[in-house]
């Protein structure tokens, strides 16, 4: 290889190191081995030093194939050659091979050196033979002696080793007859030696076997060379070269583009992922090649049978220097296409890239030979597997006929060459004519090429525009188009003419362009007028007439090669005086037999110059760069401009500007620059600082703030789709990693804003302290070390699955190629973030998202997107926005660019230098070798350095700058001295991609600068991604003196640190980052960017450099002016902007009291300077622009705000008002520096107006080229936005819609999605089928705020999950008794209750909890505190809200449905084996005491309960349910079943209760009734269901609870009987259930202690609480046990009484055997707790409620035991009105409406609303209660109730002496008799209330009861319920007493 570069490089040290750098990255080879088939070059030929050799031969070996050789390289009855040409490195066909002829004179006998020595090992085995060091003797095998073997000496280095590895390229060889020495070619070698080869000599194919020597020291022949691994060697991955095709190789680009992948059309699925391999000379020069006489042949292709020709694409005489060059990834066969048979080849057409469609007409080419670049023509034929196959261009099929079918496999044809396609390139053409052409492909058969091959390029720019008859019909439907529609090749030929005379001098063809304009005309002529074939020359002609000379036409008759090579021809005779070249010339071969074919060859200068390179991708064209700085190819230019445009000397000049001021420097600060003083005190001067911190406030502006609330929403309806992709529920925390491209800046600018956003310290990962040192671990740059940090945070992602992780993928447009393409490329790793985001552990880890977000996502928007549509969530544009006040500031962005061409200022923001571009044009036609880039940047360099010396030592100069050069460095010069501004000045930004180009910018311009004594005046940095940024000392001293900055260490990491600084900032790189610039930044010089920059992302990232937040004014001033246009939708008003971006400037009220507000309403946490009441900020940078420097104590002093308000507020609004105005805003405040630059509507105010300084776009300064596409539309020249979208994709259709300037967000996404395929080099080209559920893309335009919205969106994301994790518990005080007596306290210090201590305590009927409040009162001895006066309830009123608060839920919660996590889901949800159908139903039946008859319930038990029943021997029967005995003892065993009474509630109901019993072993049954019991299996499909009868309906929570004892009483009788006959006593079974409401969420216990704590009760689960119950001692004596209900307060007050006799409820322990004759009221709907609570009391049973125990109930809003809705039972009502408690009662068979409700609700309504009517004595009387025999029910609050038990033996409150003001008596039974109601007395007019089932009973009852003696009565004081008869209403009566 090293030999490739003779003629150019005279360094043999450099070719050494070439040599060297080879042999390492073979040596490095590790990886998987090629199969064989992957047939790739090893060693590219070398070329003959002579030019004799040069010269081709003549004749063509007639037309036929040489030796029997067929197309594809392989003999068809000849196995060994076949073999031996499968080692071959070839599979094109076996072309003749032009070998020079001998010179005169010499021996051309074979096995005869041409000297005439004899080589044959028969005839020299025995002679002595001189072998240098390091040479091998090997024999060579020459076909035409093929039985003998020629000795030749090699050099070792250049053979394998015995692995077949490590062979250099290139040869090196002795010929042992003569002696002579220092073969470098083998093609040399082999003419020297004879071999006489007919195809090309390579030494892999006839360097046969190594010699060695026999005992006799005779040589013989030894050993094979082992070349055949060679073929298939893995190269490491530091070379990505290769030369498997033409279009690989050849970097075959449609549209330019800049990616770092040749963009190849041609590149298909036969490209196995990573196959990368050396590829030394194929790239543009890697050798002289104008001196190659290589040449070129494509396919012949003519309508019909044959296919488009596939060309070289850009074939260049300057390369890079070395071969690990270019970035190509070859399209050999993958393994899995290749099938392997004993003699089987596996066959596979090959079809275009572009139009994956078909493959009915498709070429089969192996890759070319190297020196001779060719194609074969192909009949239809099968592609050998060893082939590698290049896919075809399809023809525009014009002509209507059957498309051939391929042979047979295996039929394979010869094909002859003829004469006539032939195109020798003159040499020197390229020199001679100052051009290299450049040949769009059009339709038809491209010639091959000879000779001078590197002095033309072959393009296939706009061959997809004649592809139309490709589109599919599914295209032609989306187009609106029928196939009749479609262009012929006259119409195609014609639109190409039109189009190009119609394209400006300085414009050149897109392809996007020619693709809309043939849109057009198959849109607006569907059937246009035929135009025939013989019509087409001279209607060409016509038509090339109206160019005015800049297109020319030239018909043919034989072939396209006729008139290409008559051009050439013509071209390279030089330029003739009287005529200029044409620009285009199209060339139309007429031919009879094949039709019109045509191309087009490109002859302007600049077209042709910016379409080759266009041609290439970033990366190519960097290489190229630096290629030609390394070889010295730019040395003729670099002299150029060592001269001043005056042509003085430039460096002598400085040099004696320099001693003139004898080292003196220009004074810093000062607007003349004339005054100079010693360079010491210049760096000693620092401005005044004011004390104004430059710090900044961290805000979320109301657009960042509805983007992250898109963000949240997205992510919870991927939650919500069912498909289980995502489970919110399970996650308590969220945790975070930033992924950012590797820029050093970006990293430090993001973990900046990660620090001031305090989002590490809300997410709760950091304490505040931590925060800011461990933010930039949460930033990670996309290098080398990036691995191991993604494991370490996969490895944290694995082992915390409760945390939720997003992985954010920023700016994630960058560097989106395939891992398997991974390469280094340009110094620059790639797939990298393909490796780290798209890898199989990130894709399945359920606790991870990935976000990516990104300003250009349209590479992420392709047809194989990764990313649903549904999950893309896009920047607002501001139409949806509402307006703001004139001084807010609004986002600026690309669409305002170019709308503000429109404007009509002076001196428009988006400008094209003109006089620049002159220069340019002027020096490239100068230097046509050299690449524009290094030519305008050489002249960028000059022009900025003339500049500096015409604003000092030479004005001379001025006129010869450009004014836009001029005045950006007077204003960079003059800004800092200004009155006012303290030294600050401007930024200014030079792109220069190529890194070398910027460091020599920097250095030149660095340089100058010093020698001009400017050095204090302003700063030039270089601005690489790959190294931090390095200011001088003296401006870093600067920069802390206006932030007043203490902290010694500080010095500025990123760009925004740089706010004020005069500084040039030349930022290389491929591409920007996402880097944000400070407010000072001016002016961004992109006359770099040009026709290298043709893809939309790639163009429009470049001007989003400049994108920022203006003042609103700035923007609509000009636009008042304009017509009224369509509002843009790219600009977010900045008051939504983002921390990211802008910091309003504070300088009045309005403003401070608007963010606070903003956050008050957004309930955002920001963490904001302690301090900042003192000093607010100033800078009218972003928020993050001027970051506080001593950020250590600035984070010392973070101020966590909660979400309440005042937390909200106390970013202190009342600070505003005196904060001082910004400073200086980035070109507002600034004073004219020269008319161009001064804009019309610029405020040149003084900085102290206590205005907010305005903020104007910044100036962007652009090369034609790409002016002309932003300028877009303006004159039918293309927009940039329907450009390409970027490199690494490709349209999947040649032509389709138009993309209209509105296309925006899911729109635009939408397009892309359907109309861009990924390149093959793409990260999504193999992307699974579906998009990935937990991914996530937010675009935005640059500049934003992208950043602080995905900030924002983690804090709400956290809030929301800790949101899920709380539930609204009742937190309401209980009522207190007045102060116990002093004996009970000894009770306090003990665990357990001792029952006859807790008998010693009264028992406190009065009902405290807060449920009851609405209940009346119990009538007690001791007084409770008086309530609150009650205020009757109006019947419209609403019940008053109960207090809640929001708890944090535990491990040992209870759970609703919604609850998921790995532990529960088998307790709770069904297994796919255990469907509902594995229930059984069991009938249960007993006979209830109390109702008289038998009841039978249903079960419904899950199989896996089963164990919990006790079955009959048949199984079938289920007899009991299991109890324990009172002995057992089991850690982990719950003893008593628990009943849960439940209704509405089948989702909300708390009924999961494994976390709360900690998993252990437990029987939880469900009480349902029979209509819901579908609904609770479908969702509780594992729990055991009691199903209520039928009758029970209707009913309250009364009669569920009747009948959870009546069934537990009875089971306790049959689980007795049956363990009594195995042994067991009776009374050691176990008799306690436990009745739990289905809201009971959360346990705590407040452990008894000497010292009266004050601190919260900690959670306990369930079993905790239940255990310590069950191991009560003497259990079996209490008859019912519970807890207190918890409350806020309660929980801080240590309890009074360890234990007390009071109400429970809720959550109660019941002993169903002690309280067997005590029964729940089965009808009552409330109260039936109190009810049976007085009635257990009152039996002289023992209720204990452990007090240190407390429960929450969860407030749930649906379900339970709700009120009923009330309405009219026949009457259907319109418009329903409410139905007042009065008109709940009647008068009996009145005609009053009667109401569908239950009987015993209407009436409990009634008398909680209306007794104050029955009793009007007992209203506010607590003296003289109502008297309640039996029963309590809720007669108001305002009345209390006395309740007295009428069972004998019973305790009853002593009432003596007390006087009741009213009795009510509810269903009495036969205990209740007229003596017992003598006993009591009776205020005078105490009324009476006697409530009965039906009328007859209650007549009964009133004679029973003798109550006619004590009692008056009337006949209208009889009521019933407003029911209907067959409803049963109830009766009451009431009277008064006498």
């Amino acid at each position: 290889m090293g030999n490739s570069y003779a003629g150019q490089l005279k360094s043999a040290r450099f070719e050494e190191a070439l040599h060297n750098s080879i042999e390492a990255s073979l040596r490095s080879s590790s990886g998987d081995p090629q199969p064989i088939f992957t047939q790739l070059y090893l060693e590219p030929e070398p070329f003959p030093a002579n030019m004799e050799d040069m010269k081709p031969k003549a004749e063509l070996h007639g037309g036929e194939a040489h030796g029997g050789e067929l197309t594809n390289g392989h003999s068809s009855n000849d196995l060994e050659e076949l073999e031996e040409d499968e080692d071959s490195d070839s599979s094109s066909p076996p072309l003749p091979y032009l070998q020079a002829p001998a010179p005169d004179g010499c021996c051309t006998l074979d096995g005869f050196c041409q000297a005439g020595k004899d080589l044959r090992l028969v005839s020299i085995a025995t002679e002595p033979i001189e072998v240098p060091a390091g040479f091998e003797l090997v024999g060579a095998k020459s076909p035409s002696v093929p039985e003998h073997i020629l000795v030749c000496a090699v050099d070792r280095r250049f053979l394998p080793d015995e692995n077949g590895k490590n062979a250099l390229l290139g040869f090196s060889g002795n010929c042992v007859g003569c002696g002579e020495k220092g073969f470098r070619y083998f093609t040399e070698f082999s003419n020297h030696i004879n071999l006489k080869l007919s195809t090309q000599p390579k030494k892999q194919k006839h360097l046969k076997h190594y010699l060695v020597k026999n005992s006799q020291g005779a040589l013989y022949k030894g050993p094979l060379i082992c070349w055949k691994d060679c073929k298939t060697r893995q190269v490491s991955s530091s070379a990505p070269t290769s030369k498997p095709s033409s279009s690989s190789s050849l970097s075959c680009k449609e549209n330019g583009g800049a990616s770092g992948h040749s963009s190849s059309p041609f590149s298909f699925s036969d490209s196995p992922p990573a196959r990368t391999t050396q590829l030394s000379s194929v790239f543009f020069g890697a050798q002289d090649l104008g001196r190659d006489c290589s040449f070129l042949k494509p396919l012949s292709s003519t309508p019909g049978n044959k296919t488009l020709p596939i060309v070289p694409t850009a074939l260049r005489v300057n390369g890079p220097p070395n071969c690990q060059s270019v970035d190509v990834r070859p399209p050999v066969l993958s393994p899995s296409q290749v099938s392997l048979g004993p003699q089987a080849h596996a066959y596979r057409t090959a079809d275009l890239g572009d139009s994956p469609g078909s493959a009915s007409s498709a070429m089969h080419s192996g890759p070319p030979k190297k020196r001779h670049r060719s194609w074969h023509p192909s009949s239809l034929l099968p592609v050998p597997a060893a082939a590698v196959p290049v896919p075809a261009l399809r023809p525009a099929a014009c002509s209507p006929g059957p498309v051939p079918q391929p042979p047979a496999a295996g039929v394979i044809q010869p094909l002859p060459v003829t004469a006539g396609e032939t195109v020798i390139v003159p040499d020197n053409l390229l020199t001679s004519s100052g051009v290299r052409p450049v040949i769009l492909i059009g339709h038809g058969t491209l010639p091959y090429f000879y000779g001078n091959v590197g002095d033309i390029v072959v393009s296939p720019l706009l061959v997809s525009c004649y592809k139309s008859s490709q589109l599919t019909e599914t295209a032609l439907e989306a187009l609106g188009l029928s196939g009749s529609q479609l262009l012929c090749v006259e119409t195609m030929t014609l639109l190409t003419l039109q189009y190009l005379a119609r394209l400006g001098s300085v414009q050149i063809p897109l392809r996007e362009e020619l693709e809309q304009i043939v849109l057009k005309a198959m849109l607006c002529c569907p059937r246009g007028p035929a135009i025939s074939p013989s019509q087409l020359p001279w209607l060409a002609r016509l038509e090339a007439t109206v160019s005015g000379g800049s297109v020319q036409v030239v018909v043919t008759h034989n072939s396209l090669g006729e008139g290409i090579s008559e051009s050439l021809r013509s071209l390279s005779e030089g330029p003739r005086p009287q005529k200029c070249l044409p620009t285009y010339v199209v060339i139309i071969c007429a031919s009879k037999m094949n039709g019109n074919e045509f191309c087009v060859l490109v002859l302007g200068k600049y077209q042709a110059r910016a379409l080759a390179e266009g041609m290439l991708t970033t990366n190519e064209f960097l290489k190229e760069i630096s290629y030609e700085l390394i070889t010295g190819k730019v040395s003729i230019l670099a002299s150029h401009f060592k001269t001043t445009s005056l042509g003085d000397n430039l460096d002598k000049q400085l040099v004696r500007y320099q001693r003139r001021w004898k080292g003196q420097v220009v004074q810093p600060f000062q607007s003349d620059v004339t005054e100079h003083i010693h360079s010491q005190e210049a760096a000693s001067m620092s401005p005044r600082s004011n004390g104004e911190l430059l710090g900044k406030l961290f805000q979320i502006y109301p657009t960042q703030l509805s983007v992250a609330r898109s963000l949240l929403s997205q992510v919870c309806s991927i939650a919500d789709s069912g498909t289980q992709n995502l489970d919110l529920g399970r996650f308590c925390k969220v945790d975070f990693l930033v992924l950012v491209p590797p820029s050093h800046i970006l990293v430090h600018q993001t973990a900046q804003r990660i620090r001031l956003s305090g989002v590490l310290v809300d997410l709760g990962v950091e304490d505040v302290c931590s925060a800011h040192q461990k933010s930039d671990k949460y930033v990670v740059r996309l290098d080398g070390d990036v691995h191991a940090k993604m494991e370490a945070f996969m490895r944290k992602v694995k082992q915390n699955p409760y945390t939720l992780f997003v992985l954010i993928h920023d700016n994630s447009h960058v560097d989106l190629t395939s891992a398997l393409s991974g390469s280094v490329c340009h110094g620059e790793l790639q797939g990298l973030a393909d490796r780290v985001v798209n890898c199989q552990e990130v894709l399945d880890a359920m606790n991870l998202l990935v976000l990516q977000v990104s300003c250009f996502p349209y590479t992420l928007q392709t047809h194989q997107s990764r990313i649903s549509i549904h999950n893309e969530v896009h920047w607002p544009s501001s139409d949806s926005l509402g307006g703001q006040s004139p001084n807010e500031l609004l986002y600026f962005g690309l669409r305002d660019y170019s709308s503000s061409l429109q404007w009509g200022v002076a001196s428009p923001i988006l400008r094209c230098d003109d006089a620049f571009e002159k220069m340019v044009h002027t020096l490239l036609e100068r230097h046509p070798h050299l690449h524009s880039m290094v030519i305008r940047s050489y002249l960028l360099i000059q022009q900025y350095t003339e500049a500096m010396m015409a604003l000092t030592s030479s004005p001379s100069l001025r006129d010869h700058i450009t004014p836009e050069t001029l005045a950006m460095v007077e204003d960079l010069i003059n800004a800092p001295g200004r009155e006012g501004s303290q030294g600050r000045g401007h930024m200014l930004l030079v792109r220069v991609p190529s890194l070398q180009l910027a460091m020599l910018a920097r250095e030149r311009l660095e340089d100058v600068r010093d020698k001009l004594g400017l050095q204090m005046c302003f700063a030039v940095l270089l601005g690489s991604p790959a190294t931090e940024l390095n200011l001088q000392k003296n401006f870093t001293m600067r920069l802390k003196a206006w932030r007043g900055c203490e902290n010694e260490d500080w010095v500025p990491h990123t760009y925004e640190d740089l706010e004020g600084l005069p500084c040039i900032v030349i930022l290389t790189g491929k591409d920007p980052l996402g880097e944000t610039f400070p407010r000072s930044l001016k002016y961004s010089d992109l006359r770099l960017i040009d026709s290298s920059y043709l893809t939309r992302t790639a163009l429009e990232q470049e001007v989003g450099l400049a994108c920022t937040h203006v003042s609103m004014s700035v923007v609509q001033e000009p636009k008042r002016a304009m017509a009224p246009r369509e509002s843009d939708g790219e600009k977010a008003p900045a008051a939504l902007n983002d921390g990211d971006e802008l910091e309003r400037p504070q300088s009045n009220g309005s403003a401070a009291t608007r963010n606070s507000g903003s956050l008050a309403e957004n309930g955002v946490s920001s963490s904001d300077n302690a301090d900042s009441s003192q000093r607010p900020s100033t800078s009218s940078g972003p928020p993050d622009a001027g970051t506080s420097c001593d950020m250590g104590a600035a984070t010392q002093g973070f101020k966590q705000e909660c979400d309440s308000l005042e937390g909200q507020f106390s970013s202190n609004p009342s600070k505003a008002p005196n904060a001082p105005p910004s400073l200086y805003s980035s070109s507002s405040s600034s004073s004219p520096s020269s008319s161009s630059t001064q804009r019309p509507s610029q405020s040149t105010q003084c900085v102290r107006e206590p205005k907010p300084a305005r903020v104007s776009p910044r100036t962007v300064i652009m090369s034609r080229a790409a002016y002309s596409l932003l300028a877009g539309e303006s004159a039918s020249q293309l927009s940039s936005f329907s450009l390409l979208p970027h490199a690494d994709v490709a349209w999947s259709s040649p032509v389709r819609p138009l993309v209209t300037p509105n296309l925006q967000g899911a729109e635009q996404s939408a397009y892309y999605r359907e109309w861009t395929v990924a390149r093959q080099h793409h990260a999504d080209y193999e992307a699974p089928a579906g998009p990935h559920p937990r991914r996530l893309l937010l675009s935005g335009p640059p500049q934003v705020g992208k950043t602080g919205a995905y900030l924002q969106f983690l804090r709400i994301l956290f809030r929301m999950l800790i949101r899920l994790l709380e539930v609204d518990v009742y937190d309401e005080e209980e009522e207190e008794e007045e102060e116990e007596e002093e004996e009970v306290a000894t009770l306090v210090k003990t665990q357990l209750p001792d029952v006859e201590e807790v008998r010693k305590l009264p028992f406190d009927p009065y009902p405290r909890d807060p449920k009851f409040k609405k209940a009346s009162p119990v009538y007690t001895d001791k007084r409770p505190k008086v309530k609150a006066d009650f205020k009757l309830e109006s019947e419209s009123q609403t019940p008053a809200k109960r207090v809640t608060k929001s708890i944090r839920l535990s491990r040992f919660a209870a759970h609703n449905a919604f609850h998921h996590c790995e532990q529960c889901h088998h307790y709770c949800e069904a297994g796919p084996a255990s469907q509902l159908s594995e229930c059984t139903f069991h009938a249960f039946t007993f006979c209830s005491s109390m109702l008289g008859e038998e009841v039978q319930l249903q079960f419904v038990i899950p199989k896996a309960r089963e164990q919990h029943f006790v079955f009959s021997q048949q199984g079938s029967h289920l007899e009991s349910m299991r109890l324990p005995l009172v002995s057992t003892k089991n850690a982990d065993l719950l003893k008593s079943p628990i009943f849960t009474p439940t209704t509405g509630r089948q989702e909300h109901g708390l009924l999961n209760i494994y976390h709360a019993m900690e998993g252990a072993t437990h029987l939880h049954i469900l009480v349902v009734k029979q209509f819901e019991m579908p609904l609770y299996r479908k969702y509780w499909p594992n729990h055991i269901l009691l199903v209520l009868p039928a009758v029970f309906n209707n009913t309250g929570v009364g009669a569920a609870r009747f009948m959870i004892k009546e069934l537990s009483y009875h089971n306790l009788e049959l689980e007795r009987n049956r363990l009594e006959e195995q042994g067991v006593r009776r009374q050691d079974v176990w008799p306690f259930i436990v009745m739990m409401d289905d809201s009971c969420v959360l346990w705590n216990t407040r452990q008894p202690t000497d010292g009266s704590e004050t601190s919260d009760g900690t959670n306990v689960s369930l079993k905790t609480v239940l255990q310590q119950m069950e191991s009560t001692p003497k259990i079996s004596l209490y008859a019912m046990c519970g807890t207190r209900r918890w409350s806020s307060g309660s929980s801080r007050r240590a309890p009074s009484a360890a234990f007390s006799r009071c109400h429970l409820h809720d959550f109660v322990m019941l002993n169903v055997d002690l309280t067997q004759n005590v029964h729940y009221d089965l009808n009552r709907y409330s109260c039936e707790e109190v009810d049976f609570n007085l009635r257990v009391n009152s039996s002289g049973l023992l209720l204990c409620r452990f007090n240190y125990f407390s429960f929450m109930k969860k407030h749930i809003p649906v379900g339970g035991n709700k009120d009923f809705l009330v309405k009219p039972k026949l009457v259907e009502m319109e418009n329903p009105t409410a139905i007042s408690p009065p008109q709940y009662v009647c008068a009996p068979d009145s005609e009053q409406t009667l109401l569908d409700a239950p009987a015993q609700f209407l009436l409990e309504r009634f008398l909680q609303s209306c007794s104050h009517r029955l009793f009007p004595k007992a209203v506010e009387n607590r003296n003289n209660p109502v008297l309640s025999i039996d029963s309590y029910l809720n007669i108001s609050p305002e009345i209390s109730v006395c309740y007295v038990n009428s069972r004998p033996h019973s305790t009853n409150l002593n009432h003596q002496g007390l006087l009741f003001s009213g009795l009510l008596l509810y269903l009495c039974d036969s205990f209740v008799i007229s003596g017992l109601l003598k006993k009591f007395r009776f205020l005078k007019g105490a009324t009476l209330c006697v409530i009965s089932q039906d009328r007859n009973s209650l007549r009964q009852t009133i004679v029973r009861l003798e109550l006619e003696d004590e009692w008056q009565f009337r006949l209208r004081d009889e009521f019933q319920t407003a029911n209907c008869s067959e409803d049963r209403p109830l009766y009451f009566l009431t009277g008064r007493h006498v």
